[in-house]
């Protein structure tokens, strides 16, 4: 693990350079756009403990992961972008429930959910579909804790459930 502010500092830039079309990186208001969802989070440099460069090891593929002191980590991955560990207080346990997620994970979820949904509106919906929602709870409470505002996807996903729960009465 490397300590070095200004090392990490310079690897996220150029990580973020060589992956535009996951992240961008401004380095002046220390923020990351992370280009799947159109959101921003701060890094939190006064916070941080450490980065570690890494390989994926099925893609090879190189991301990076910061440290805080807090205990917070924000991975930069391709193609993902910001991803980071979901946070289960208002899911509770979710089996499958993967140790990273990013938002993009969130949009790919919802959108199988909205399609039962609203695709099949004369079926009830699968079981499936209850999971696929505390998946997105997890990671958009996740994602709050690593600084984003999610609170208009919250409102999104509170519409899928209101709906799931009408057809489950």
């Amino acid at each position: 693990m490397v300590l070095d502010l200004n090392r990490a500092k310079t690897a996220v830039r150029h990580w973020a350079d060589r992956h535009p079309h996951a992240l961008l990186y401004d380095e002046a208001a220390s923020t990351l756009l992370d280009v799947a969802s159109g959101k921003t989070t701060r890094v939190p440099w006064r916070e941080f403990a450490g980065f570690e460069e890494k390989i994926h090891p099925e893609t090879n593929d190189a991301y990076l992961v910061l440290l805080f002191e807090n205990g917070l980590q924000i991975a930069l991955v391709d193609p993902g972008g910001v991803a980071f560990a979901p946070a289960t207080e208002n899911s509770g346990p979710v089996p499958e429930l993967p140790p990273v997620v990013c938002l993009k994970d969130f949009f790919a979820l919802k959108g199988r959910v909205d399609h039962f949904l609203y695709e099949h509106p004369d079926e009830p919906p699968p079981r499936e579909c209850l999971d696929m929602i505390m998946i997105c709870i997890a990671t958009l409470d996740g994602a709050r804790a690593v600084g984003f505002d999610v609170g208009d996807l919250e409102g999104e996903l509170e519409k899928s459930l209101s709906e799931i729960e009408s057809r489950t009465k």
